[in-house]
């Protein structure tokens, strides 16, 4: 036996106790967050500038929903539109072999896969797969965080080559947000290796804009409260403005919550601007949006949040095409609502620990044939390997 049972039923208790009241607690702070969407549904340029005002004067680094300029109300709520007659749909997703110096031999892979079909046409979909390896001196200053950031950006470009190739309209979407996250804590070489990153990325979502290619990024089961954020900001006093940081009276409440019984089946958000420390990287058509989508089914609900640039938020007719595609996609995966295309991508690109084994003994067999000694794996790795071990 590896865990106290024990020690952890008293821990168990004492959650369960609580549990209740906290409980409680939330509803109450939910059924405010509602109210203020509700009265500050119409005040979109006074809160924008209220914001705009506390990154200038208190916190540039405040994380919050903005209305977008000439928006739509706070709380509004939109029908699902009628999908295109034709699209060409295209997604990626990437998956990753993390540098092991515990491995029979030292390296790094990303594994990225794309698929793309015609929406209104009979032909089957079709799948693209790239494999990059990264050894030797390319392993010395690379971490998890910037091997990420790699596959990121694999993505976005991956999608910028294809979608150059396909009949418009073209609609793409990745798994996960539009913004590219930087390493915290980050040393002098890693940041430099994001903004190298940075600036790749840039110039695929410039070349996705340049082909007016509809992009998204889908993040499934989201847990921000960006627009929670921005309703504390709105109640915030002077005093409160000036400790933004520690104004957190709605802490807990979540976006996901607070529109969950305002979108029906079908029906997606006001379209938000995003407000970060990040957003300066992305100016004009790049610039950072969002919109919560119902994805789910009458009496299970099921919000997803959708990231977009400002040159889809700021055409309605090729915002209309992604809400409804985006719904198309999810409903074909029945009662777990997920778009299909991204499932189908996820299953090409991922890769197995069968197929980790085939690419490490491949490259140890071509190293011995080349006469190169092989250390093998650590003596950990090796006890960890033995038949019947079960543990983590």
């Amino acid at each position: 036996m590896s865990i106290d049972y024990q020690q952890l039923r008293r821990q168990i208790k004492e959650l369960g106790e609580g549990a209740p009241g906290k409980q409680e607690e939330l509803q109450r702070k939910r059924q405010e967050a509602a109210g203020l969407l509700q009265s500050y549904a119409q005040e979109g340029e006074t809160l924008r500038a209220k914001a705009q005002e506390i990154v200038r004067k208190h916190d540039p680094s405040l994380r919050c929903a903005l209305p977008a300029v000439g928006g739509e109300p706070l709380n509004g709520h939109f029908p699902l539109p009628p999908l295109p007659p034709s699209a060409s749909l295209l997604a990626a997703d990437g998956s990753q072999i993390n540098h092991d110096r515990h491995a029979e031999v030292e390296y790094s892979l990303i594994n990225v896969g794309a698929i793309q079909m015609c929406l209104g046409a009979s032909t089957p979909p079709q799948t693209v797969i790239e494999s990059r390896l990264f050894y030797d001196e390319q392993l010395y200053h690379q971490t998890d965080a910037t091997l990420a950031l790699s596959r990121d950006l694999e993505e976005r470009s991956i999608l910028a080559r294809l979608a150059s190739q396909l009949k418009h309209p073209v609609i793409t979407f990745t798994d996960g947000p539009v913004e590219l996250w930087g390493v915290r804590d980050a040393s002098s070489e890693e940041t430099t290796t994001f903004q190298e990153s940075m600036s790749q990325y840039l110039q695929a979502l410039n070349q996705l804009a340049e082909q007016r290619a509809i992009t998204a990024g889908y993040v499934d089961k989201p847990a921000a409260n960006l627009v929670v954020r921005l309703l504390e900001v709105a109640r915030a006093t002077p005093e409160d403005q000036a400790n933004i940081r520690r104004y957190q009276p709605l802490r807990g409440v979540t976006d996901k919550v607070l529109f969950r019984d305002l979108l029906t089946p079908g029906e997606r958000s006001a379209v938000f601007a995003l407000q970060s420390q990040s957003a300066k990287s992305y100016l004009g058509p790049l610039a950072l949006h969002f919109f919560y989508l119902n994805v789910g089914r009458l009496g299970q609900p099921w919000l997803a949040r959708v990231e977009i640039p400002a040159w889809v938020a700021e055409e309605r007719q090729e915002l209309d095409a992604l809400h409804a595609v985006l719904i198309d996609q999810c409903r074909i995966m029945g009662t777990r609502p997920y778009p299909y295309l991204l499932h189908r991508a996820h299953e090409t690109a991922v890769v197995s620990l069968e197929e980790r084994d085939q690419v490490t003994q491949m490259i140890s067999m071509e190293l011995r044939q080349r006469g190169v000694s092989i250390e093998g794996p650590s003596h950990k790795q090796f006890a960890k390997d033995q038949p019947g071990r079960t543990r983590l």
